[in-house]
């Protein structure tokens, strides 16, 4: 099966690489950082507000491959900080109420901008 990628913000098209990619039902959502739409950084400090907006950047790039929150299977988030934990997950406890997909999180020493504090990558099959 032949592998499509997709870009859900077209005006803030990344270099190297593809935010989504889909090979037949399955798709793999590249880790989502706490840029907008337009390459603005949202939550400076705010570990809350960056999950935020990494889930709903994920949510944008599960769309474009066709796909929904419904559809994910498992989750990973990377933390630069460990205390941030709980408000992480309390986003992610809002997304997924119940029966949530399989999640893991990863404390890292650093993002790849010293101000981000989040990521978060998806993985989802579609019905």
């Amino acid at each position: 099966m032949a592998r499509q990628v997709f870009f859900p913000y077209p005006n803030n098209k990344p270099v190297g690489f593809s935010p989504v990619a889909r090979v037949g039902n399955q798709v793999f959502v590249a880790g989502q950082v706490s840029l907008d739409a337009n390459g603005a950084m949202v939550g400076v400090g705010d570990a809350s507000a960056q999950s935020e907006q990494c889930f709903r950047n994920v949510e944008a790039a599960l769309a474009a491959a066709g796909a929904s929150w419904d559809d994910v299977t498992k989750i990973t988030c990377f933390l630069v900080n460990a205390d941030d934990y709980a408000a992480y997950a309390a986003v992610r406890n809002r997304i997924f109420p119940q029966d949530g997909p399989a999640s893991s999180t990863v404390v890292v020493t650093a993002l790849v901008r010293p101000e981000m504090l989040v990521e978060i990558e998806a993985y989802a099959v579609i019905s």
